[in-house]
């Protein structure tokens, strides 16, 4: 691989191949991305989700077990 970029100038190994890389493969990089966003957004969700229920019943619990019936 080196032999063939030792010959070309250096705006093609740092300008033109990384450019065709990314009209090439953009999309596929664009899709990752998102999924990555997507779930990491979700677990975000599911975490403030269970940690505002594990709230709510302690809360709950906490204010019926203070009682005297």
């Amino acid at each position: 691989m080196r032999e063939i970029f030792t010959g070309l100038p250096w705006w093609v190994k740092w300008i033109a191949v990384p450019v065709i890389a990314l009209v090439v493969f953009g999309g596929l990089i664009a899709s990752v991305i998102g999924f990555v966003i997507g779930l990491l957004f979700k677990a975000l969700v599911f975490v403030a989700l269970v940690g505002g229920l594990i709230y709510v019943v302690r809360k709950f619990t906490a204010s019926s077990s203070s009682r005297d019936w």
